[in-house]
């Protein structure tokens, strides 16, 4: 199932499945789910074809961030190892872990926003999972019995900001730098989460272009790590990092600007667009 939330009209801001093939959203407060979390929690896959549930044309839909306000947006930094060379930084020996703050979250379609106090805004494509079932200790072994699903992240991070300390949540969390979707895609549509292509593009030109493979902490890891110190909650988004090409590593560096286009693509989950735009 491909979760999304969406809007109409109204405004209201509700939990639907993509059915890409048909073209529609069906909405799932009907089955009495309130938002997307619900639906995670749940552990709720089964809509996968239009039913007797009330539906819309996605072309009559507003997508928003498939989770809206996550409990917790986990970033993994420095996780694949030709991003950390390109960082000029040791690869490390444990997940590095830092947060996104959850008002910096928006969905497909909407506008990155270029802070006055920051000049280097970078972008990041990144694979993320989405907690379902929370837990704490969890064992590596037992990771997809709390993964619901699969989505797509850009880590927007105002480099100038996030290295002028040691803490980069900060320098990560302006309002805009956290686009998400467009669809949580389930995991029983994934068959290996650790073999899908994953790319960046500005105004259709190719600057990142990687496969998952690369990671250096895999998704059983990140879920084990995590949970030894904080219990993951249902709803929780772990980001698990970026590969090389991001514009601090290249030459000329490459800052993201006004009118620029960023599309990020993860095989199996779909594109996220986002225009950019000044403050």
């Amino acid at each position: 199932m491909k979760l999304v939330s969406f809007s109409t009209g109204d405004g209201k801001i509700r939990p639907g499945s993509l059915i890409e093939e048909a073209g529609l959203v069906v909405d799932l407060t009907g089955l009495g789910f309130a938002d997307t979390v619900s639906v995670v929690e749940a552990g709720f896959v089964a809509l996968d074809k239009p039913g007797p549930y009330p539906s819309r044309k996605l072309s009559e839909v507003k997508l928003h961030a498939p989770i809206a306000n996550p409990p917790r947006v986990f970033a993994i930094g420095l996780n694949y190892r030709d991003h950390a060379i390109e960082a000029k930084m040791a690869l490390p020996t444990v997940p590095v872990v830092f947060f996104k703050m959850s008002t910096a979250t928006i969905g497909p379609c909407e506008n990155i926003v270029l802070p006055k106090n920051s000049t280097k805004v970078d972008y990041e494509a990144e694979l993320a999972f989405v907690i379902g079932k929370g837990g704490y200790r969890i064992p590596a072994s037992a990771w997809r019995e709390h993964v619901y699903g699969y989505t797509i992240v850009n880590d927007v991070s105002a480099r100038d900001v996030q290295l002028s300390t040691s803490q980069w949540s900060l320098g990560k969390s302006f309002p805009t730098f956290c686009p998400i979707g467009p669809a949580i895609v389930s995991t029983d549509e994934i068959a290996d989460p650790h073999s899908l292509a994953i790319g960046l593009s500005i105004n259709g030109e190719v600057l990142q272009n990687s496969n998952t493979r690369e990671l250096i902490f895999k998704i059983p890891e990140l879920v084990e790590y995590i949970s030894s110190i904080t219990p993951l909650l249902p709803g929780d988004v772990i980001s698990t990092g970026t590969p090389s090409g991001v514009g601090m590593g290249r030459t000329p560096q490459r800052w993201l600007m006004a009118g620029d286009q960023v599309t990020v693509t993860v095989e199996g989950l779909g594109s996220l667009t986002n225009l950019v735009v000044a403050e």
